[in-house]
């Protein structure tokens, strides 16, 4: 569009042309906005498979096995460049001799070339199948290629087991070199991997996990070998390509947009990062063999933290069947009966009840939805995460509307029947998921790296006067109803057996360890917050300039996903100032004040996790509370008092909990 009469700086406005059209016009034919335009620059033209065989550039057959070697090793690194998120254009399909893979004739080659095209396949199924990917994780454009060559699965695998055993066959003879044992170590981790995805996709029956893990072993112990070998490899000089790899051919197929630079990994980093993966796919693997609810929902949290390729949070989703709603529904109800063990659903005057039971089935019919979401969620990148938590949120709090008239109706049906009262236990069971919830969004906080050093104090008060307790109240008040229900389900089986009292050894209440858990994590909250009091009133924390500053609206930036939520009840700015301001208190206080306090809060999350079985988490919290402990003690004691110099906060051990060091 051309319009000589406007001046400079004056734009046009029409109904299909606004100011967004403006923005993402593209200017054809300019080589800074037109990405087919980079073709054109320089003096190098990129070549196709067919030109370059005329030229005598490539061949189809008598490879060498260090070129073997190069072109595997920087197909793999292609696509792991593919799968952390640039196109297939750019990255896979650079390679040339994927163009036409029915031409070639040498038997490894083309045996690898069309396990490419059936790896691409299959991943494209984990990926689109699983949807926690975002546009910044994959780009799913094939642009014209066609990804599931005319050759069957069986087909495929007896191909590459042919090359393996000729390859093999020349390894026992007097043939035998490194660069052979190379090659054969990287065609039996294309099959066995191969393998291994196809056993995790079948949907007709469930994986065979034992055979999954042997070929997943297999393929660990080939790339051991593929990483010692990947120096044998052809390697590109200093400005000069691979042969076989033309980074510019499939340039016009984008689309007009600003043109991406693309950076194709290290060979060595990209067999680092398959082998990652195998790893992973050996621990997702070990979700089959748990049922309940609970613990799958840690395993998935867990498995989120470490930070996971796409590829592998992708296979956990498919792997764990109970996202089926009628599947789920059940799980759900073993979940609740876990957790709390309420009457209404082990009390048999209440299941005799069609309207109780009804109501129960709705409820759980209800909660599938918001689970199901749950663990979706877990599977997408920790960024997304922490979006896709304050929506979550909105659910869980239709859910405890609900759960509160269920248990209301349920609890009078229990009163007028010879049943124990149902006591807000579908509420409780809610609730504690919904707290979880609200803590992961404000510590992921900290893991991104979003709030400021002065926003802090007001993180971990939130955390330490609020969440964990409630958490720690949610689980005290289910695990006294199992011991009751325990104890009673006991007292019924002595009068059913014999009048003696049977003796029993004392049992460790059921969520103990949790309890003790978040008590120390709330104790920990509670010394940050102390220490950071401490620190505004010495003037050692860097604040935003009064101008420019408006604390208030910061404070309800960071909590507006907890507003709508019903228990526990937000709590607004105006009463947050009220509980910390410093004249609430009986006594004048100070800095040092709040450095004994945050020395106690530390001393006290010390005692409780040395109480927990430990392990790798607990033994870094330790360590934490150790050294925070004694830098707040210096601090009460005087140390550096005239100093204005900020505290550090290092996070390396802990993503949540920092060490303060003074400098």
């Amino acid at each position: 569009m051309r319009v000589p009469d406007l001046g400079m700086g004056e734009l046009l406005h029409d109904n299909l042309f606004g100011l967004f059209e403006a923005m993402s016009a593209i200017e054809m034919m300019d080589p800074k906005m037109d990405a087919g335009m980079v073709c054109n620059r320089g003096a190098r033209k990129a070549k196709t498979l067919s030109q370059t065989i005329e030229e005598g550039i490539l061949q189809l057959d008598d490879f060498s096995y260090e070129k073997m070697i190069g072109i595997i090793d920087t197909t793999l690194a292609c696509i792991v460049s593919w799968l952390e998120g640039h196109s297939l254009a750019q990255t896979v399909f650079t390679n040339l001799y994927l163009h036409k893979p029915y031409s070639i004739e040498d038997r490894t080659m083309k045996a690898f070339c069309l396990m490419v095209y059936k790896l691409l396949e299959i991943i494209k199924h984990f990926v689109h199948k699983a949807m926690v990917y975002e546009e910044e994780d994959f780009q799913p454009m094939q642009y014209g290629y066609h990804l599931n060559p005319d050759i069957s699965e069986q087909r495929i695998i007896g191909m590459l087991r042919e090359v393996e055993e000729e390859l093999h066959r020349k390894i026992r003879s007097k043939q035998s070199s490194s660069e052979i044992q190379a090659v054969h170590a990287r065609i039996k981790f294309m099959r066995v991997f191969y393998q291994a995805l196809t056993l995790m996709r079948r949907e007709d029956q469930p994986p065979a996990i034992t055979d999954c893990q042997r070929l997943l072993l297999t393929a660990s112990d080939q790339l051991i070998i593929m990483k010692e070998t990947v120096d044998l490899g052809l390697q590109s000089g200093d400005n000069e390509l691979i042969p076989g790899f033309e980074p510019l051919i499939n340039q016009r197929l984008l689309p007009p947009t600003f043109p991406r630079y693309t950076k194709i990994k290290p060979r060595g980093e990209a067999l680092n990062y398959f082998s990652d993966m195998v790893d992973r796919f050996k621990t997702i693997t070990k979700i089959q063999s748990i049922t309940s609810l609970h613990q799958v929902i840690d395993f998935f949290i867990d498995f989120s933290k470490t930070s996971p390729c796409l590829l592998s949070r992708s296979a956990l989703q498919l792997l764990y069947q109970g996202t089926n709603p009628c599947a789920l529904r059940d799980i759900l109800k073993e979940a609740v009966k876990t957790f709390i063990c309420p009457p209404a659903l082990v009390s048999k005057s209440i299941l005799s009840n069609q309207q109780a039971k009804k109501y129960v089935e709705t409820f759980l019919a209800h909660c599938t939805r918001p689970f199901a979401s749950f663990l979706q969620l877990c599977g997408h990148n920790r960024a997304r995460q922490r979006d896709k938590l304050a929506h979550l949120l909105e659910e869980f709090t239709n859910l405890q509307d609900e759960a509160e008239r269920v248990d209301a109706y349920l609890h009078n049906i229990s009163v007028n029947s010879t049943s124990r009262p149902h006591l807000a236990c579908f509420g409780t069971w809610i609730l504690y998921h919904t707290l979880k919830i609200m803590i992961m969004y404000l510590l992921a906080g900290f893991e991104l790296e979003l709030y400021s050093r002065h926003e802090y104090y007001y993180i971990y008060w939130y955390l330490y006067e609020f969440l964990y307790g409630w958490l720690v109240s949610a689980l005290s008040r289910a695990d006294s109803f199992l011991v009751e229900n325990e104890l009673i389900n006991e007292l019924q089986k002595s009068k059913n057996t014999s009048k003696k009292k049977p003796k029993h050894k004392r049992k460790p209440r059921p969520y103990n360890r949790d309890i003790v858990y978040y008590q120390a994590l709330q104790n920990m909250c509670g010394g940050y917050y102390k220490a950071l009091m401490g620190f505004r009133l010495d003037g050692k924390l860097t604040m935003p300039h009064p101008q420019f500053d408006n604390e208030q609206v910061r404070y309800e930036h960071r909590f507006a996903p907890f507003q709508n939520l019903l228990t526990p009840p937000p709590v607004q700015y105006s009463e947050f100032r009220e509980m910390t301001s410093v004249e609430r208190l009986q006594q004048p206080v100070d800095s040092i004040y709040f450095y004994v306090t945050g020395c106690k809060h530390f001393h006290q999350a010390r005692q409780l996790l040395e109480n927990i079985q430990a392990d790798s988490e607990i033994i870094d919290l330790i360590k934490i509370s150790k050294t925070n402990f004694i830098v707040l003690k210096l601090l009460a004691g005087g140390h550096k008092k005239d100093s204005v110099t900020p505290p550090e906060f290092d996070f390396s051990v802990n993503r949540y909990f920092p060490i303060i060091k003074l400098t």
